[in-house]
């Protein structure tokens, strides 16, 4: 008679589900590899590069996001509306040449949607993290606020220095290029090890 019990079927079902999502994050085996085209072989023995590509790739969506806003609510707020009075407050410097509240304005809301678009992409398509959705929102907003405050308060000394130096058209274009070389920089790590990291269990 043997003292060794039988896993029930719930726990060999829950066996055969452990089992199948470690191999499902295992590491192609050579067999595997040699039957796979170049690319996918590539991306299967170059992981951490491709999410690096994919994650740049993919903030074009946010970017692009950012870019439009401030197109649109750039002239809107300060030249149909007028809305070019000075605005100071801390480090934020927003006089007449910088475009004054409306730039501001313009500027913040902008970063606002191209980050709340970036957090849907960046978790669902490039780390694919198993965090859940209430983990990763309150560290991205803190990530957020951090971008938010640098993007608000540059722009203003780069509007100030393109109109000075003749390219006034082009500030909301210099804004949005810093804004977005920022959020690469300051964001990519964070978001890895910090925000959506994958479960390695």
């Amino acid at each position: 008679m043997s003292d060794v019990q039988q896993p029930t079927a719930e726990q060999a079902q829950v066996q055969q589900h452990a089992s199948g999502s470690q191999s499902a994050k295992a590491a192609p085996t050579q067999e595997e590899l040699a039957k796979m085209g170049s690319v996918r072989r590539w991306i299967a023995t170059h992981p951490n590069i491709w999410e690096f590509i994919l994650f740049n790739v993919l903030s074009n969506i946010s970017t692009a996001s950012r870019f439009i806003v401030l197109w649109c609510l750039t002239p809107l707020f300060v030249k149909a509306m007028g809305l070019t009075s000075p605005f100071h407050f801390m480090f934020y410097n927003y006089d007449v040449a910088a475009g004054g509240l409306g730039t501001f304005l313009a500027t913040i809301i902008a970063e606002i949607i191209a980050q709340t678009v970036n957090f849907f992409v960046q978790m669902k398509w490039v780390f694919k993290s198993d965090s859940s959705f209430k983990d990763a929102a309150w560290k991205y907003v803190v990530l957020a606020i951090i971008i938010i405050i640098i993007s608000g308060f540059a722009p203003s000394y780069i509007s100030a220095w393109a109109t000075s130096a003749g390219f006034g058209g082009a500030a909301s274009t210099l804004n949005a290029v810093f804004n977005t070389l920022m959020a690469v920089i300051v964001s990519y790590p964070l978001l890895k090890f910090w925000i959506m990291p994958k479960n390695k269990k």
